[in-house]
C-alpha cells in the first residue's frame, strides 16, 4: 500500500501512516522522525528512521527519491516544515497530522529502542 494522499495534500492521518508502515512492498514510504534525540529516546514509532530536523539538509542525499517520505514530530510543526522543504526539492513528501501526540492519543503504540511497547497516552 503506497501513500494515497489524493486531494488530502501534504498531511496524512496517523492511520494512513500506520497502514503504510505495515506494507512490506517496495512502495512502502520511508517514515522519518525529525525530533531531537531526547524526544526520540522517550518514545517513537517502531520501524521509523531518526534524522533531527537540523540534520535534514545534510542527510537529504540518503533519502530515496524512489518512494514517498513521511515526516513526523511531536505535534506536526517541524514535520510540516520538513515535508514542504522536501517537496520543494522534488521529493514525494508528507507530514503526519497532529504528530506523535495525536498518534499516541489515538492509542497507537510507541516504542523505545531495545524495549517493548511504551504505554504513554
Amino acid at each position: 500500500m503506497g501513500v494515497q494522499a489524493g486531494s488530502r495534500g501534504i498531511e496524512l492521518h496517523p492511520a494512513e501512516v500506520q497502514a503504510s508502515l505495515a506494507d512490506a512492498g517496495t512502495s512502502r514510504p520511508e517514515v522519518i522522525d525529525v525530533r531531537e534525540d531526547e524526544e526520540r529516546a522517550a518514545g517513537h514509532i517502531e520501524g521509523t528512521r531518526h534524522i533531527r530536523l537540523g540534520d535534514l539538509v545534510e542527510a537529504a542525499p540518503t533519502v530515496s527519491r524512489e518512494r514517498a517520505v513521511i515526516f513526523y514530530c511531536k505535534v506536526g510543526e517541524r514535520s510540516q516544515m520538513a515535508a514542504e522543504a522536501f517537496r520543494a526539492a522534488g521529493f514525494d513528501a508528507y507530514t503526519m497530522s497532529g504528530g506523535l501526540v495525536r498518534w499516541a492519543a489515538e492509542g497507537r503504540p510507541l516504542h523505545r529502542d531495545g524495549d517493548e511497547e511504551v504505554a504513554e497516552r
